[in-house]
């Protein structure tokens, strides 16, 4: 009895801890830019703001999360411009896209958030910047679905600078 109690504890705990649930936080822009300076020096970054509305980030989502799993020195940080009400649904398609630790929902009006981003974004979705592993400085960005071959070759970039 004790050694099958314990096979079952030991299943549940395999259990909880493969299944990999994302932490949602509705963030500001400043959280967001101190969340990334946190991997300077460490990794390269690709930040990318997206919404469940919007057909082009969910269409490129699978392949930023397989860059993700894929490049040992990629953070990547995505932030969602869902409203906080469709917090359920978000962290729903995170978690069923493979997401895992944290994950961002935009918690600011929408033209401060915009511009502290970055300056030239014109708040188009999907966006995305990829910041370089060392200098932490601005490799790339583009608002838009982009091929994957543009992602890693700004990784790429990202990665050596």
């Amino acid at each position: 009895m004790i050694k099958q109690f314990f096979l079952l504890l030991i299943t549940i705990i395999l259990v909880l801890f493969s299944c990999t649930k994302v932490q949602l936080i509705p963030s500001t822009s400043a959280s967001i830019i101190e969340e990334i300076k946190k991997y300077r020096g460490k990794k390269v970054v690709l930040l990318n703001v997206w919404a469940l509305w919007c057909v082009p980030c969910v269409e490129e989502f699978p392949m930023i999360v397989d860059l993700d799993k894929e490049i040992k020195d990629l953070e990547v940080i995505f932030i969602s411009a869902d409203f906080e009400d469709q917090i359920k649904e978000v962290e729903s398609f995170l978690n069923d896209k493979g997401v895992g630790g944290k994950s961002f929902l935009k918690q600011e009006k929408d033209e401060p958030f915009i511009q502290r981003i970055h300056h030239s974004w014109t708040g188009s979705l999907p966006f995305t910047i990829v910041y370089a592993k060392d200098s932490g400085s601005i490799v790339d960005f583009w608002e838009g679905k982009e091929p994957e071959s543009r992602f890693r070759t700004a990784i790429n970039i990202a990665i050596n600078s």
